[in-house]
């Protein structure tokens, strides 16, 4: 299978096709409304204004999964990203990214890219500690392990880069403009 076997559903109850992407990056992103890394919508819609009609997209899968940090309803979700962050890129149905009713695009992204580490981020420790504290084994999995972590597609349909939430913009900017 391939990226564009896959789908995800929209709070409207229809299906985004990823096949409706092909030929385009897709930045692939799981989210939350009140984590600490919800700022990083900011730089994430401006790469969208950004490189949108140069073959650019964002597909944002809210998830409530990761510290409950997602508790509102779809259009709760959705008000909150326009209204604090002035998004314009595609918002899917809350869905889980891990586990047993984890989208089946997720189980594919994680099979494409395990996780490698959080790098040098001020919250790597932090981050690591507390996954230690539920699972001594947690890094050599390659489950979504917090809220912010991006999957990029080039534009034949590869899953050409992983990013942790620690991941710095400005470097997942630079891997988008490389295959744009």
């Amino acid at each position: 299978m391939t990226i564009y076997d896959y789908s995800v559903p929209k709070p409207n109850g229809e299906e985004l096709k990823l096949a409706d992407f092909k030929g385009k990056v897709i930045l692939i992103m799981n989210t939350a409304t009140g984590c600490g890394f919800t700022p990083k919508y900011e730089p994430v819609e401006k790469m969208y204004e950004k490189y949108h009609d140069k073959g650019l997209e964002v597909v944002d899968i809210p998830c409530n999964q990761f510290g409950q940090q997602t508790p509102g309803t779809d259009e709760e979700v959705h008000d909150f990203c326009v209204l604090h962050f002035n998004t314009h890129f595609p918002q899917m149905k809350k869905s889980d990214v891990n586990g047993k009713n984890e989208l089946p695009l997720y189980t594919y992204l994680k099979a494409q890219k395990g996780f490698e580490g959080f790098g040098k981020h001020k919250l790597s420790a932090l981050l690591s500690e507390m996954l230690a504290k539920e699972d001594k084994d947690w890094d050599k999995k390659p489950d979504i392990k917090w809220n912010f972590t991006k999957f990029l597609i080039d534009r034949n349909g590869n899953v050409v880069a992983r990013f942790e939430p620690t991941a710095d913009m400005e470097a997942v900017e630079a891997k988008i403009t490389e295959l744009l």
